[in-house]
């Protein structure tokens, strides 16, 4: 007995807490299965592991600011055939991560664009990535209180620091003139450095238009899509298509919303 207080003990001190919960069990199960002494300490440092990964998964994905949790497996792809679902999918694997390379997502409202940027955030946070979700409005927002305020370097490093930086919604909101700069700043400061997923309602011919400048856009398209990949959706949106089947809008007026 005194040897299984002193076993508590240490676990404690060395901040194994799952495993100083679990000893006694594991040892009774050990005894059981006559297991050999590397398969009982494998299977209780198994079970520590796996709490300090969950602990790990809560903590990353709460400081990831993301607006949902959805999976690549919650996506129909079978909705949005124009999405290429084996892209998608190597894209999970997040070489384009370890290259610093970057995604943009094209395409109208509601075809699923944020669900893939957010899922293959979630999978970036489980590879133990930094990652950080923000829309452009809020992102040009923040950066121009922080100009106002003399401190745009400290706070620029908010959104530096993330391996991958999620920008939702670019071309919502035309941008100002300081809004534009920030905006080029940020993406100029991340090239080669970082990956961006970002999402967009706009073709990138338009963009001179969302910047109000068309040298400006150029110069941000010429770093963003340098290493990059780009996933254009041409599809219904999934909002309207659960309205049509509570009978709430119909088939005509969803293709008229779309137009």
């Amino acid at each position: 007995m005194i040897a299984l207080e002193k076993a508590h003990a240490h676990l404690k001190t060395l901040g194994l807490e799952q495993s100083a919960a679990l000893l006694e069990n594991h040892l009774d199960l050990a005894a059981q299965k006559e297991l050999s002494y590397a398969d009982f300490l494998a299977d209780l440092l198994d079970a520590e592991v796996a709490v300090r990964r969950q602990r790990y998964m809560v903590t990353r994905t709460r400081l990831a600011h993301l607006p949902f949790q959805k999976s690549l497996q919650d996506f129909d792809f079978s909705f949005q055939p124009s999405v290429n679902e084996r892209m998608v999918k190597e894209l999970a694997g997040l070489a384009f991560v370890h290259e610093n390379a970057n995604l943009v997502l094209l395409g109208p409202p509601g075809v699923g664009k944020t669900h893939l940027a957010v899922a293959l955030g979630l999978e970036a946070i489980k590879n133990g990535f930094g990652v950080y979700f923000t829309t452009a409005y809020t992102l040009v927002e923040d950066l121009r209180r922080a100009y106002e305020e003399h401190r745009l370097d400290r706070r620029m490093r908010v959104y530096l620091a993330p391996k991958v930086l999620i920008i939702d919604e670019v071309g919502y909101l035309p941008l100002d003139p300081a809004g534009a700069t920030a905006f080029f700043q940020l993406i100029s400061h991340r090239y080669e450095r970082g990956s961006v997923i970002l999402t967009s309602n706009k073709s990138f011919v338009d963009w001179g238009e969302v910047f109000g400048d068309q040298v400006i856009a150029t110069a941000i398209l010429d770093r963003l899509l340098h290493h990059s990949h780009v996933i254009n959706i041409r599809g219904e949106s999934y909002r309207l298509r659960e309205k049509r089947r509570a009978g709430l809008f119909p088939a005509q007026q969803a293709q008229q919303e779309r137009v």
